[in-house]
């Protein structure tokens, strides 16, 4: 078994290469393990390629061998073995002897050693020499304790030695462990593999099942069919039992004892690895564990303190299938006989499922009692099982939908997808009937009835629209809605606000007013908070994208009201979600945020991982609009890896989207343009993450004066008039589009600050506020009164505390504006302001912009003092340099627009942390 294509392993190269690259009259030697399948022969080979200069002795340990002494070191040496002549006499003799199979006596064992390493010496005389064992502990035991011994004594012999080995390495030797391929690596040995590289998802489904093992990885390469390559089928979920690592582990496992084989089959069927569980088990069947002791050394498991483990799932794959049906039952018995804690009722229930021969309807209410105290992942295995064993088919739905919901929770989409497509199958007929008759056991196959086909649909949906296809997502969401109408009222309302979802993220918000209408009917007076939130959601989000703002506000602002009143099993990640969202759309932006962190701290809790990209996206945009762009950016991001390692493409997506918008606002080009080629050309025209991507390019193209350019990409954003497009993204890049669009799309412009001026209005939010006065002041006339009374209101409304960066982007505007109206002086405070603030929040590009206003309004702009840029926020750093040049407090708080009272406030921080007691002292320390 052998990679020949070598991905990841840079530093094991490099070792290698160093090793090689050294003093000719010097050597040194080193250790590659790792696990079978992990690359070290490819490493080997990667030696032998490299040693262009070396004369080469190569072998590896046969397992076949492994009780014949020195067996492999006669293999290594033979080539050889004619020059022992030029040893010493006793040297030679002894030496032949022993690789003879007279064996060495253990007095003698020291005199063997040092005669291999002048062996060695004797034919590095005229060349270096390169000396590889592969699998050194897969051989005899005495050649891997020789050549250990001559490697660590390699000083002043032009000799290089590399070992590979599965098990730890000899002690006193350089070692390397070859660790699993990351995702990029293991992406990029598939395309080394395939004609054609698999689309993501396939890949890091294939990543995940390998393990990160290279081997692995090729093996499940060599058994993918093109349809599997583009997704349209499933990937293989385990790795092939005839594949060369699948192989590799049972001709390890063919070689063991009876007794280690029975206690290994014990140790691979009981999945929690517990040392006790085995112990008892073991005595239970009259073994021992000490029967594990030949399984450890050849590598099959890892024996810890408190845990058992195998070092690939492809090894414990390996025991079990190996192992004849009869034993793999009575070991399932066994161990189902020796888990009497209550705390592990389903462990002893999957035992006994697994045991079972046929349906056992009582044993499936057994695992699926059990599977609701545990959750997760393991429930879902265990509902499954359960509908295995059951002979109600609509129980059988029932718990297919159910397995596949914690699957989903857990993360697993794939499975959970599986799941869903068996219940699309799943026979309705009493068990019996049927095309075959009465008590011939024929079935008519067919959708699941209600409720699991209305849950099923509802499932459905969900995975599709963060995963799939929205059109998909929305037939099965709204097919859900009317299956569940009748008898579960909630989730009917949860499938109609998961359309919702669908609607929003692909463009086509004319079709909410529908929703809305649906929900209105599902609705009662008297509703508990959870059932009147979903349906208020519902009506707020309607009437805030036909711009009924006055209808819309009232209801939404009841929605987040409504989620403080959730307690107990009503507290979801998906009502808080919808509450947070909710909350940005009337501009609570700190109940938003509090509602999303709640959203994402209960999802950790229970282990939902699939709410979290969603809780995290809401996380984000609410930190955008209280100006965190670097903790949005940081809730982005882990939205961001959860969503791909979730396979919910559509949300890592938006999460890329908003990355590439945060780059671009602090004018990262870099940062940016990698976020938008990891986006690529996927997403489909009107959809969120087209949208934010348009959006995030015309920040780019604002940057660099290109205003036609960004205005025309923010314009096309939404289709005012027609509910298509993404009218809620365009509302948040208003400012930008304003910005952009001052010349050559006024119009659009002002037909969008229109829109942004009745949302602003419509709240009691002092930043959305601003951002319309600054861009009234923009599309007011050049130097006029309005203009500047505009950027005053502006600068007055942006939050002290929050907003720091929008409150320098109006700065820098105003004071462009009024260098531009030929009023320099008046510019250079502005600019001045943005300067520093852009300075101290390293936004770079816009402190630039804001040093080239002001060197043209005749100020020369030098950093701030380093200490106190450290020790004051920026306000505070504005306030101490006036206060410094001698400004009064009034005078300070008019410049900045603040009460005299905040001055004050502020000036006695700024002592405190500065540790000055008087402005002269102030003054000094500022110089």
């Amino acid at each position: 078994m052998q990679i020949t294509v070598l991905r990841g392993r840079d530093e094991e190269r490099r070792a290698i290469r160093r090793l090689l690259a050294g003093p000719t009259d010097a050597g040194a030697a080193l250790v590659l393990h790792g696990e079978p399948g992990s690359g070290r022969s490819a490493l080997v080979g990667y030696a032998h390629r490299h040693a262009r200069k070396f004369a080469l002795l190569a072998s590896a340990g046969l397992a076949d061998e492994a009780s014949l002494p020195y067996a492999g070191l006669q293999r290594l040496l033979d080539p050889v073995l004619d020059r022992a002549g030029e040893l010493p006499a006793s040297d030679s003799r002894l030496l032949r002897r022993a690789l003879a199979g007279s064996g060495c006596p253990p007095e003698r064992q020291l005199a063997l050693g040092l005669a291999v390493l002048r062996l060695l010496a004797v034919v590095a005389r005229s060349r270096p020499l390169l000396c590889t064992m592969d699998d050194v502990d897969l051989g005899d035991r005495p050649t891997a304790e020789v050549l250990a011994f001559a490697a660590r004594r390699l000083r002043r012999l032009p000799i290089a030695v590399v070992l590979t080995a599965t098990s730890a390495p000899p002690g006193g030797l350089p070692s390397y462990r070859l660790g699993p391929l990351d995702e990029s690596d293991g992406a990029a040995l598939l395309a080394d593999r395939l004609p054609e590289p698999p689309v993501r998802p396939v890949t890091e489904a294939l990543v995940a099942a390998s393990g990160g093992n290279p081997q692995a990885l090729v093996d499940l390469a060599g058994t993918l069919t093109a349809a599997q390559c583009r997704g349209d089928e499933p990937p293989p979920p385990t790795l092939p039992a005839d594949g060369a690592l699948g192989r590799a582990y049972r001709s390890r496992l063919d070689r063991l004892p009876d007794d280690t084989r029975r206690m290994l089959l014990l140790a691979a069927l009981d999945e929690d690895g517990a040392p006790e569980t085995l112990v008892r088990a073991a005595r239970a069947g009259g073994d021992s564990i000490a029967d594990l002791t030949p399984a450890e050394r050849a590598g099959l498991i890892r024996v810890e303190a408190h845990r058992i483990t195998f070092p690939h799932p492809v090894a414990r794959s390996a025991v079990v299938t190996a192992a004849p049906i009869a034993e793999r039952r009575a070991a399932h018995l066994r161990l189902a006989g020796v888990l009497d804690d209550p705390a592990q009722r389903l462990h002893r229930a999957l035992h006994l499922a697994a045991a079972a021969a046929g349906p056992d309807p009582a044993l499936a209410g057994e695992l699926e009692a059990a599977a609701v105290t545990v959750g997760g992942a393991r429930a879902s295995v265990a509902l499954e099982r359960a509908a295995e064993l059951g002979d109600d088919p609509a129980r059988v739905a029932e718990r297919r939908v159910d397995a596949a919901r914690y699957a989903w929770a857990a993360g697993e989409t794939r499975r959970a997808q599986l799941l869903l497509g068996r219940v699309r199958t799943d026979p309705v007929a009493p068990s019996g009937t049927g095309p075959g008759g009465p008590g011939r056991g024929g079935a008519v196959p067919g959708p699941a009835a209600p409720p699991a086909g209305g849950r099923a649909d509802l499932l459905r949906g969900e995975v599709e629209l963060r995963c799939g296809r929205t059109p998909a997502a929305l037939r099965a969401l709204l097919a859900a809605a009317d299956g569940l109408a009748g008898t579960d009222r909630p989730a009917a309302l949860a499938a109609l606000a998961r359309a919702g979802e669908a609607l929003c993220f692909s463009g086509a918000q004319y079709r909410y007013a529908d929703l809305a209408r649906r929900a209105r009917l599902l609705s009662r007076p008297g509703d508990p908070p959870e059932i009147e939130l979903t349906g208020t959601y519902l009506a707020g989000v309607s009437a805030t994208l036909r711009g009924d703002l006055e209808q819309a506000g009232p209801a939404l602002r009841r929605v987040v009201v409504l989620a403080g009143q959730l307690t107990g099993a009503a507290l979801t990640p998906a009502l808080l979600c919808w509450a947070a969202s909710a909350g940005l759309l009337v501009a609570v932006d700190g109940a938003a945020h509090r509602l999303a962190e709640r959203a994402v701290e209960l999802a950790r809790e229970r282990n939902e991982l699939s709410a979290l990209p969603r809780a995290l996206e809401l996380r984000a945009i609410a930190e955008y609009w209280l100006g965190r762009h670097a903790a949005a950016a940081e809730s982005s991001r882990e939205g961001l890896r959860i969503a791909r390692a979730t396979g919910q493409a559509n949300v890592a997506a938006v999460h890329l989207g908003m990355l590439a918008v945060l780059a671009a606002v602090r004018a990262d080009r870099e940062v940016c343009l990698r976020r938008l080629g990891e986006i690529g050309d996927g997403p489909a025209p009107y959809s969120r993450p087209w949208a934010l991507a348009q959006w995030a390019v015309a920040v780019l193209d604002l940057t660099d004066g290109r205003h036609a350019a960004a205005a025309a990409r923010l314009a096309a954003l939404a289709r005012p008039g027609t509910g298509r497009g993404q009218v809620l993204v365009q509302v948040m890049a208003t400012p930008y589009l304003v910005e952009a669009a001052q010349l050559s799309h006024r119009p659009v412009a002002v037909a969008a600050l229109a829109l942004f001026d009745r949302w602003a209005s419509s709240t009691a939010s002092p930043s959305r506020r601003a951002l319309s006065a600054r861009c009234h002041a923009l599309l007011a006339p050049r130097g006029s009164d309005e203009a500047e009374e505009r950027f005053r209101t502006a600068l007055r409304l942006h939050p002290v505390d929050t907003g720091v960066f929008e409150r320098a982007r109006t700065a820098l505007l105003f004071g462009r504006e009024l260098r531009r109206a030929r009023r320099p002086r008046d510019a250079r405070t502005h600019l001045h302001d943005a300067w520093e603030t852009f300075t101290l929040l390293a936004a770079g590009a816009w402190a630039d912009q804001a040093t080239a206003e002001l060197r043209a309004a005749g100020e020369s702009v030098g950093a701030p003092d380093p200490a106190a840029a450290r020790l004051l926020t920026g306000q505070q750093l504005r306030i101490a340099q006036l206060v410094a040049e001698g400004a009064t407090n009034r005078e300070v708080a008019a410049r900045m627009f603040l009460s005299t009272r905040t001055v004050d406030h502020h000036l006695r921080n700024i002592f405190h942390r500065l540790g000055v007691r008087s402005r002269t002292e102030l003054a000094r320390a500022l110089t």
